[in-house]
């Protein structure tokens, strides 16, 4: 049967992320900028639109309110005596860059080799989360994942591979659509064994 307890735990988050009170100042703030860039925030159309930009952001960077690494406190050891590689692929991402604050799509493909302990799948997800529902640049988001997971579970070896379209090239800018960034992070024994790193990066599909 499906384990849906995170999907609904995140629909609780963002039901009550849509109650926080917001600020006179935040509200002021997005009207600023609003009216700066030729708008005025008080047609009928924008009128809630302060809260909303504001609720909105609180939800968007919610992953600075928490250590992803809790996620991975939980283990596991009963595993039948499985030592092999565990892969979760293409995990659909959103975040916003430090730069612009604009809109990171993309997809991440997370392994570890573990040692005496396994996680729950969805915590490798979580983690990413945590870490991507903040201001970010890839690369740093890449190298924070499978730093975590290297240090949490302590395992034989972890790979972090993160494809993304970024906002601020492909709608301002040089305005290039279309284009994609892939970034990798390797410890342990996909950095140091060939073999492994072959292996690993196949199955991810590069």
């Amino acid at each position: 049967m499906a384990d849906y307890s995170d999907t609904f735990e995140d629909a609780l988050a963002a039901r009550e992320a849509a109650k926080i009170p917001v600020p006179d100042e935040v509200q002021n703030a997005v009207k600023t900028l609003l009216r700066w860039s030729g708008e005025d925030p008080e047609r009928e159309g924008l009128l809630d639109t302060p809260k909303r930009v504001a609720r909105a952001w609180k939800e968007y960077c919610e992953g600075y309110q928490e250590n992803p690494a809790i996620h991975l406190a939980r283990t596991f050891e009963e595993v039948g005596g499985y030592d092999e590689l565990v892969l979760l692929k293409d995990i659909p991402f959103h975040s916003h860059c430090e730069h612009h604050m604009a809109p990171i799509i993309g997809k991440a493909s997370i392994a570890y080799m573990p040692t005496d302990r396994v996680v729950g799948i969805s915590k490798l997800a979580r983690v990413l989360h945590g870490f991507s529902r903040r201001l970010q640049v890839q690369e740093r988001l890449t190298a924070e994942v499978a730093e975590c997971i290297w240090d949490n579970l302590k395992p034989h070896g972890v790979a972090v591979v993160i494809e993304a379209s970024h906002s601020c090239m492909t709608a301002r800018g040089v305005r290039t659509p279309g284009v994609g960034m892939t970034t990798s992070r390797l410890l342990g024994c996909f950095l140091d064994d060939a073999r492994s790193r072959k292996e690993v990066m196949s199955l991810m599909g590069y």
